[in-house]
């Protein structure tokens, strides 16, 4: 019974560490995306509706 206390206590430790990481990336700006602006102009337009064209 105290082995379960103790894979417990371990994997909540294991899931804080986590989502510690997580948040310290997230505000570090790991997950911003650098590459998606440089390249935004070589993508297609949207068409316009024909309607607009008088």
């Amino acid at each position: 019974m105290s082995v379960i206390f103790i894979l417990i206590t371990a994997s909540l430790l294991i899931a804080i560490a986590f989502l510690v990481a997580f948040i310290w990336s997230v505000k570090t700006g790991q997950f911003d995306d650098d590459y998606t602006p440089s390249i935004r102009m070589l993508f297609d337009d949207k068409l316009k509706d024909k309607t607009d064209n008088k």
